[in-house]
């Protein structure tokens, strides 16, 4: 029980909600992420996690490792920077960007941030080009979908988006769907079995766009449940097993260990969003 790597792992799967998400955040195979849950709920005595055909789902026990762990996480971030003579106070602009669909998610972020760290302004950049983290034109960048896989940025797991099917009516024939060239999704290929090619009548390659369609009442389709929260959308069909998306953060090697970039990290990882 007093390897921090075991406590750690059970941390990701307890956010992720499954050991192969865990073991693609963390760099390690599936079998590392496995044997350190069972390693760490046999020193514990307890069950850590309850397992299910979807994936894991934390237990009480394993809600509270994840907000210590976090916490602790923070802790010795802070103590990285003391030991390196920083300063407490944060000063100057720090630069986020994301597609628009995610503004509404990360302002808490933000929001916590300024907070903790007053003097500090934050630019916000919102809009579907990707802005270049290696020529300082974001200090930290939002994405959803696939894991970015540039070699030279540091990627972290936010949170997943579980995804439903929403409509302004509850027998729609009007839907909103996936671009030739929009990623392939398990929700997507739901799509494509249930509704003819005729009911879809708006489409985009931006999954970003079509939940923001969705959103506005143009076309019935799939969006994030949290984005239907207190709207007049109905629930068409509830999340499904792989009906999800994956936010991340990434930031260029070269700046995530700056103090401001560690600073807003930590913050992020303290923050419900």
């Amino acid at each position: 029980m007093q390897d921090w790597n075991e406590i750690r792992t059970a941390a990701y799967v307890a956010r992720l909600g499954t050991v192969s998400a865990a073991a693609e955040a963390l760099g390690v195979h599936r079998a590392t992420v496995t044997r350190h849950v069972d390693a760490l709920e046999r020193a514990l005595g307890a069950k850590l996690f309850q397992r299910h055909s979807r994936g894991f789902s934390p237990t009480e026990l394993g809600s509270e490792l994840l907000r210590i762990a976090d916490a602790s996480d923070a802790q010795f971030g802070e103590l990285y920077r003391l030991a390196r003579g920083r300063a407490d106070e944060l000063t100057g602009v720090f630069t986020v960007t994301c597609v628009d669909v995610l503004v509404s998610l990360i302002l808490p972020v933000i929001k916590a941030f300024q907070t903790r760290y007053p003097a500090m302004r934050v630019h916000l950049v919102s809009c579907d080009r990707v802005l270049r983290l290696e020529y300082g034109e974001a200090d930290i960048a939002f994405r959803i979908g696939p894991k970015p896989d540039h070699p030279d940025n540091v990627v972290l797991p936010v949170r997943r988006l579980p995804v439903g099917l929403y409509g302004l009516e509850p027998n729609p024939d009007r839907f909103a769907g996936p671009g030739p060239n929009a990623p392939r999704t398990p929700y997507f290929d739901w799509l494509a079995d249930n509704v003819t090619a005729e009911q879809i009548v708006f489409t985009s390659d931006s999954v970003a766009a079509l939940w923001a369609a969705v959103r506005a009442g143009s076309a019935a389709g799939f969006m994030p449940c949290a984005m239907a929260e207190g709207d007049v959308h109905f629930e068409l069909q509830p999340p499904q097993d792989g009906w999800h998306e994956q936010i991340w953060a990434v930031t260029h090697a070269d700046l995530h260990r700056s103090a401001k970039v560690r600073a807003f990290v930590e913050v992020m990882k303290r923050t419900v969003i």
